[in-house]
């Protein structure tokens, strides 16, 4: 493999693996989301 093609095969890794950390992110954030307005309603509904 030529030196061009190594560095754009290393480029293109470093992309998708933070096109997939951030992927992550976003999954987790939504998941934290609900958890949270699941404990709202909870509260509400002790009140």
């Amino acid at each position: 493999m030529s030196k061009l093609g190594f560095l754009f095969t290393a480029y293109l890794l470093i992309w998708i693996a933070l096109a997939g950390y951030l992927l992550s992110l976003f999954t987790r954030q939504r998941r934290i989301d609900r958890e949270l307005l699941n404990l709202q309603e909870q509260l509400k509904r002790r009140s």
